[in-house]
């Protein structure tokens, strides 16, 4: 039998201070919490915290929708979970673009048959009012509206209720990424009139990646059960995953839930809830402060205007000449500090740097600023 090599034994990461696009810093607290005896996924016990965590996320997204829950997966995958329960082939989805995600969406759109209308904005923007007003009225039998509320890959924040009135006027439901934003800065899903939402665990709630929060409309939902045709995924197909996560009580298998993650997130939800949203969007929002302050002392440039710049993810311009590797492998060498870089059309140009949950706070923001100092020195 082949054995594995004698140098190989248990894995011990470097501490690094994590302030790139996700994830983030996870607080001990939530690490402890995912070393707890490991409990069987129908076990009493085990249920009554999921009950918890739907709870606690409907605070979270402030929102009194029922179907509320993690799904088993990456943000990716709440993603897909939103798409292909939502679009049925044919159904006509004006999608927005203003970076990377809005491109997954529109990749989505097309691999479950739907028929996409595109709106276009510059990467950097936010996505454009009129713009999306303009499409329905040329496409009023649109039947959803698709639009990341806060773009990872460039910072730029859009105005979620404005787009969310516009799909309401045309009768579509609005579907929304707001994996960045959840937990960092304002999501107001009952106020703004968002029928489904979905984002990710390791951003701004400060868990470990791997689960992605999700949330449903009763408008949503009616969708889903009047489909025609079935859900293309098993695994993500809401009929299905309602008998486990659905209610109190009795439950039917599904699939087996990543337990101990599970634990993590709600350790991470209770943390917000304790701090409060009002005071983790105020951490955020002075810590972006603190940050825009030292880097424009430095003489980098944002990528995104003020007015629609997210306080949690901060796009700076790199300065002409800078390798872009090779000052990020030196961060991350010597001062053990993580940041992002750009993607796509932005790759070599600007650089990412994360103030989300337990990252968005005095001491990192210090460190970092020193850090590029010295680098750009």
């Amino acid at each position: 039998m082949t054995q594995p090599a004698p140098a190989i034994s248990s894995f011990h990461p470097p501490r690094r201070i994590l302030m790139g696009p996700g994830p983030s810093d996870v607080p001990q607290r939530i690490l402890d919490a995912m070393a707890r005896p490991t409990i069987g996924h129908l076990d009493p016990a085990f249920q009554d915290m999921m009950e918890q965590i739907k709870t606690l996320l409907r605070y979270a997204f402030q929102t009194e929708n029922q179907l509320t829950f993690p799904v088993s997966g990456p943000g990716s995958v709440g993603m897909e979970t939103c798409f292909v329960n939502l679009v049925e082939p044919g159904d006509k989805v004006i999608v927005c673009t203003n970076g990377v995600f809005g491109g997954r969406m529109l990749e989505n759109v097309k691999r479950v048959g739907g028929v996409p209308v595109l709106v276009e904005d510059a990467w950097g923007r936010a996505v454009d009012a009129n713009k999306v007003e303009a499409a329905f009225q040329a496409n009023p039998d649109a039947k959803i509206l698709a639009f990341v509320h806060a773009e990872t890959s460039t910072g730029a924040q859009s105005d979620a209720a404005a787009l969310a009135a516009i799909a309401r006027k045309y009768g579509a439901l609005t579907l929304m990424d707001c994996v960045t934003s959840l937990g960092g800065t304002p999501v107001l899903l009952d106020q703004w009139g968002i029928d489904a939402a979905y984002s990710g665990s390791q951003k701004c709630l400060s868990c470990t990646p791997g689960l992605s929060p999700v949330s449903f409309s009763e408008a949503a939902i009616a969708k889903v059960r009047a489909r025609k045709t079935p859900v293309q995924s098993w695994f993500m197909d809401l009929n299905l995953v309602l008998g486990y996560w659905g209610g109190e009580g009795k439950r039917t298998y599904h699939h087996t839930a990543p337990i101990n993650p599970l634990y993590g997130l709600h350790e991470a939800l209770v943390i917000l809830a304790e701090e409060g949203l009002d005071n983790a969007w105020a951490r955020h929002r002075a810590m972006h402060e603190m940050l825009k302050t030292g880097l424009e002392g430095m003489g980098l440039a944002f990528v995104v205007a003020e007015n629609e710049r997210l306080p949690q993810l901060n796009s700076v311009a790199l300065p002409a000449g800078l390798d872009d590797a090779a000052a990020r492998a030196r961060l991350l060498n010597e001062f053990d500090l993580e940041i992002g870089a750009g993607l796509g059309a932005l790759s070599g140009k600007i650089w990412r740097i994360g103030l989300m949950g337990a990252s968005a706070r005095r001491e990192n923001v210090e460190t970092c600023l020193k850090a590029l100092g010295a680098v750009l020195a």
